[in-house]
């Protein structure tokens, strides 16, 4: 269909999106730290990948802080920052004093560029990994109308109705895949490969899961293997004529010490001693029901405070002099240097250095299925950064756009349906 409205466009967040004259899958490979990609090329493990590099476009891009799965997901799929889809976090506290998952499509402020260009006649597939990413993705795409949405996570469950697809295991041609392993990633890409091949739809967006990054640093054995499992795949992308983009939704750093043991600031432990149990409460936004990734310690927690005795900047400066704490921000701190929305922000914002990771109290953190591996996490300004390629390279426009710096992940699919020559 994209063949017969090349002169048509549409319009998100303020940036006109040309119809595509070939299909653009973007891939966001979860926790795919450019370290990942730097040590891999070292190791000539990863040929497909290079050869996008050499050939068309690499740089290392801003990411959104908090550089969680959740907020970078909606900002490359809206093509904008938080403080305008609404997504800060897994996480948030409201109005009620509840601890509120952010991940129903109703907290989502902004349409999606998948589900503008659908409604314009472009045929899209959105696959994730985690079944917890796919009703944002998905939010507002006509599956009744050959479009497509699910996650590998739940791809055994899949119906025409809910997802725009069934018997998806018989299309991959493999069997459900365990949630922590690198099949469940896989999986995603091999079935992006075969709707390709089957259904060439106008735009493709293939969300991973960053289980292996959590667990294996770059260079082991482990990631060495899933780094040239994805390079296959994307070399099969590749080859069937699309314009192929690879970011992340965040980075990945250890965060342990040289004993092997977590190095862990528990906040509210330390606010509790400081003003009292119950003048703060300190909400850990990666949380999610994987704990076997990361023990709900990242590197970006908040806190919001209860009681009129205790002031924003008291717990700045409690905050901030903490060892393995880079950062302590006010609400409108925050917003101003993260592009955060207020109404969704605590009074203080935390934020770990890069080898350091912030939980709430002791006792609120599981850590006995983290002891397999050294803890390796996220969420800091340290893992913001995320490699952005594209498999065609930039036209001037864009090549000048990138040269002045500055370079955010959320242009993603700007630069691969705008700015490929």
């Amino acid at each position: 269909m994209g063949g017969t409205l090349h002169n048509m466009s549409i319009e998100l967040n303020g940036i006109r999106y040309r119809w595509p004259d070939r299909p653009v899958v973007v891939v966001c490979i979860d926790g795919g730290d450019p370290a990942y990609i730097d040590q891999a090329r070292r190791d000539g493990i990863i040929p497909n990948i290079s050869r996008f590099i050499d050939d068309g476009f690499y740089e290392v891009a801003d990411g959104t802080v908090p550089s969680f799965t959740c907020p970078n997901n909606m900002s490359l799929i809206t093509g904008a920052p938080a403080s305008v889809h609404g997504i800060s976090g897994n996480f948030y506290l409201n109005e009620h004093d509840e601890a509120v998952v952010m991940t129903g499509p109703e907290l989502l402020r902004s349409r999606t560029i998948l589900a503008t260009f659908a409604d314009a006649g472009a045929k899209v597939v959105s696959i994730t990994a985690k079944d917890k990413l796919r009703r944002q993705l998905g939010k507002d795409l006509d599956v009744a109308r050959g479009n497509i949405s699910f996650s590998s996570e739940l791809a055994d469950r899949c119906t025409l109705e809910e997802n725009g697809i069934d018997r998806v295991l018989d299309l991959v041609g493999m069997a459900q895949p365990d949630m922590y392993s690198m099949d469940l990633s896989v999986f995603v890409l091999e079935a992006g490969v075969r709707l390709m091949q089957q259904r060439r739809p106008d735009l493709m967006y293939l969300s991973l899961t960053d289980y292996i990054q959590h667990k294996h640093a770059p260079g082991d054995p482990v990631a060495n293997e899933f780094y040239r499992r994805i390079d296959d795949a994307f070399g099969r992308l590749a080859d069937q004529g699309v314009t192929l983009a690879l970011t992340a939704d965040h980075g990945m750093n250890d965060k342990s010490r040289a004993d092997g043991s977590p190095k862990v600031v528990f906040l509210q432990d330390v606010l509790d001693r400081a003003f009292g149990v119950g003048a703060t409460r300190v909400i850990c936004p990666i949380t999610d029901a994987f704990v076997r990734h990361h023990g709900a310690l990242g590197g970006f927690v908040r806190v919001w405070i209860r009681s009129e005795a205790v002031s924003a900047q008291s717990v700045m400066d409690v905050t901030a002099a903490i060892p393995g704490v880079e950062m302590a921000l006010s609400r409108a701190q925050a917003c101003a240097r993260f592009e955060l929305p207020a109404d969704r922000e605590a009074d203080v914002v935390v934020v770990g250095d890069a080898g350091t990771v912030l939980g709430a109290s002791v006792a609120d953190h599981d850590l006995s299925q983290l002891a397999d591996a050294r803890l390796r996490s996220h969420g800091a300004v340290a893992e913001a950064r995320v490699p952005f390629i594209l498999s065609r390279p930039l036209n001037r426009e864009y090549l000048e756009r990138a040269a002045r710096g500055s370079l955010k992940s959320h242009a993603i699919f700007d630069f691969a349906i705008n700015g490929t020559a």
